[in-house]
């Protein structure tokens, strides 16, 4: 199939823009493409500093075709039909008049020839361009209205060599005078001037002929290998930073990798500080010792080739850096003349939300927090609340207000400095963790209570503030916070009280305080669990409306679990039969349960048994619509049959046992009791007719069959499980 190049220069594109513009360019245009009939294969984009563009194979032409289009009635109104004739542009002697149900209508047959791709092309990419979703766009010179993420300087085009003609022209808006063609440019100062293209191959050779590498990925090899091999010739390595590197991709189009020295003036100064430093600010990539210390030395990447092998960029680097770390070294100096404890007083001036109050009240809620926790998961209560105390202090640090990726890590220091106990040091450096799938969960009793208590807080009231994430958006990171929670629990193996320490969360805020029952704060949760058929255990602690707000962060809690097991490959609908068994908060019990579920299932009792189960839940189903629940005692003398008798026997039997073994955590044995049911079970569908005539009969089969029910509801809702 013919060859498509499409390619959009610019001036320099956004680092972070780039990928998804070249995503969103290949679907836009597939999309408009296909809806055209002309449906494009093999369709893969490229980008860089200065283009965005796609490859592509479409076919020659798009497809003739006939379309048979019904018409309005024969003695309609002639407007009906003159819009008819409109519609489709034919004159009324191309129609005919055919039966269509009960009257007569007309018909018109409308045959489309085929397009050439160029034509189709053409059309398409104006449209797709003017609508471009880039997030932030910008106009420039002209009174043109067509906008692009910086000035649009040329549209390259080819379909199989030749030059696809278009341009931005809408209307009265010159479109900034901008048309395709088949030129491109190389390096803006390694190669300027425009050359031309006619294929995709000879586009790739000639930007590379031009200091250009087109391909992303090509780039960031380019620039992790040269950086490696350029410290490794000192015997040092680099800190792994894919983010970094990818950004660096996006910033030059010839790399080439250089390194600088670092002042050892500078070298007391905290790995984090100084790594921070030159990332944020410079896009340096630190270096190290192969023992993991900071070497003084840092790579950078430029976009030229220097005749003096990059001595002059190098020295110019130095001297910058030299400036950003003297910023750096006048923060540390400063913040550690005072004492973490003593910026208490001014997170009492920083709000944490508007609905939520201030980050002092947040930090005194942290630390009542911490402290319920600390001896559930085996720290000191008196650390576990000191740690939670200091956490948040660095806040109103002049190193975090510059660099607000170090709080918490500078924290840590600071409190060294003070001469605070390891522990608590460590906990203030840990608390945010895991920030990501790829980060280290705290380990230490000390920093897990403190991080659990800064994302049951940070759950509780979110949730009870009404600012629960939503399909399109999760602007408080609670759907990470709650996944954070999962993964401290799980790989720690704590087994922890969840909805309570939810609800004596939520009982923190002044708001939920303030009544006995829960007010407008945390109603809306609470009003959908308990309209969801929930109802508090008895002896609850809580009053009703606090268990039901609790009950609901459990559940998202519980749902992201699901979600987070479904990633890793494991049945997430036999999670959810087990969730539906009751009422469980704790996270590893109700794994354990799903763990002896799963085994259940795959075997062939399982399997016949999770049969049988739906065949009796499908019945009463049917039933229990036309008269109601069928809940009542099973009555031994209308047990005619045997196999009747037999599965109610079973059931005697299985109903302590299951029971037994689920108080003791057995969840193996309690599968292995309902396993026992299915022999009996399917010799009552073999041979008893539940829908008996004698309506005595038909009842006392149902109520049989609710209880054989309500004895594998206990263990899991087997009706969640697919299959």
């Amino acid at each position: 199939m013919p060859e498509l190049l499409l390619e959009l220069l610019s001036e320099e594109i956004p680092a972070r823009m780039q990928a998804r513009a070249a995503e969103d360019l290949c679907s836009l245009l597939g999309k408009a493409l296909a809806e055209a009939g002309l449906p494009a294969s093999d369709m893969r984009g490229f980008h860089g500093p200065r283009r965005i563009g796609l490859i592509a194979a479409v076919p020659a032409a798009t497809e003739a075709a006939e379309e048979e289009r019904r018409g309005p009635r024969v003695d309609a109104p002639e407007a009906a039909l003159q819009g008819f004739l409109r519609s489709t542009g034919l004159p009324r002697e191309a129609l005919v008049q055919r039966e269509s149900g009960k009257a007569l209508h007309w018909f018109a047959l409308i045959r489309r020839e085929g397009r050439p791709a160029a034509e189709v092309i053409a059309a398409a990419v104006p449209p797709v361009l003017r609508a471009f979703p880039w997030p932030k766009s910008m106009r420039w010179g002209g009174t043109s209205s067509f906008v692009w993420v910086r000035p649009l300087q040329r549209i390259l085009c080819v379909l199989d060599g030749e030059t696809v003609r278009f341009d931005l022209r809408h209307g009265e808006d010159d479109g900034h005078g901008i048309a395709s063609g088949n030129l491109t440019e190389g390096h803006r100062l390694l190669a300027p001037g425009a050359f031309a293209v006619a294929s995709a191959a000879g586009h790739e050779a000639g930007l590379r002929a031009r200091y250009v590498i087109r391909d992303a990925a090509e780039r960031m090899r380019a620039i992790r290998e040269g950086i490696a091999a350029l410290a490794a010739a000192e015997g040092l390595e680099p800190v792994p930073d894919e983010g970094l590197l990818a950004e660096l991709a996006g910033l030059v189009e010839w790399p080439v990798p250089l390194l600088g020295r670092i002042d050892a003036a500078f070298m007391d100064l905290p790995p984090e500080v100084m790594r921070t430093t030159m990332r944020v600010n410079q896009r340096y990539v630190s270096l190290r010792h192969k023992d993991g210390t900071p070497a003084p030395r840092f790579a950078l990447v430029a976009n030229m080739v220097a005749r003096d092998g990059g001595a002059a960029i190098i020295a110019g680097n130095e001297r910058v850096l030299r400036a950003r770390l003297s910023d750096a070294r006048f923060f540390w100096d400063q913040d550690r003349k005072e004492r973490l404890e003593s910026r208490l007083p001014r997170l009492d001036q920083v709000v944490f939300h508007a609905k939520l109050g201030t980050q002092g009240e947040r930090v005194r809620r942290l630390e009542a927090l911490a402290r319920l926790l600390a001896p559930m998961v085996g720290a000191e209560p008196s650390l576990a609340a000191r740690a939670a105390r200091l956490a948040k202090a660095d806040l109103a640090s002049g190193m975090v207000g510059e660099f607000p990726e170090l709080q918490g890590v500078m924290g840590r220091y600071y409190a060294l400095h003070d001469g605070e106990e390891r522990r608590v040091a460590e906990a203030i450096a840990a608390h945010y963790r895991p920030l990501g799938p790829g980060d280290e969960v705290p380990r230490e009793p000390v920093s897990v209570a403190v991080a659990l208590a800064d994302k049951l807080d940070q759950l509780a009231g979110f949730f009870a503030a009404g600012e629960r994430p939503t399909g399109s958006g999760d602007p408080y990171a609670l759907r990470r916070a709650a996944l954070g929670v999962i993964r401290i629990l799980r790989e720690n193996g704590l087994r922890l009280p969840l909805r309570h320490l939810v609800a004596e969360a939520f009982l923190l805020y002044p708001a939920a305080r303030a009544a006995a029952s829960v007010p407008e704060f945390g109603m809306a949760v609470a009003t959908e669990v308990v309209n969801a058929g929930w109802r508090p255990r008895p002896g609850a602690v809580h009053p009703p409306m606090v268990e039901a707000f609790a009950q609901g962060v459990v559940l998202f809690l519980l749902e992201r679990l699901r979600i987070q097991l479904r990633a890793e490959g494991a049945r997430h609908d036999i999670l959810s039969a087990a969730i539906g068994a009751g009422e469980d908060d704790d996270l590893l019990r109700v794994l354990a349960r799903a763990d002896a579920l799963a085994a259940l299932v795959s075997g062939p009792e399982g399997a016949n048994l999770l049969a049988a189960y739906t065949r009796a839940a499908s019945i009463l189903r049917a039933e229990e619509r036309r008269d109601g629940p069928h809940d009542g005692a099973v009555e031994p003398e209308l047990l005619e049959a045997a196999e009747e008798r037999a599965l109610a026997v079973a059931l005697d039997a299985a109903e302590p046992a299951v029971a037994a073994a689920l108080a003791a955590e057995r969840f193996a044995e309690a599968m292995a009791a309902l396993a026992a049911l299915r022999a009996p079970l399917d010799a009552f569908f073999d041979r008893v007719t539940v829908n008996a005539p004698e309506a005595d009969l038909r009842r006392n089969r149902l109520r049989l069959l609710s209880r054989l029910r309500r004895a594998m509801h206990m263990v899991a809702d087997f009706g969640r499980i697919e299959g």
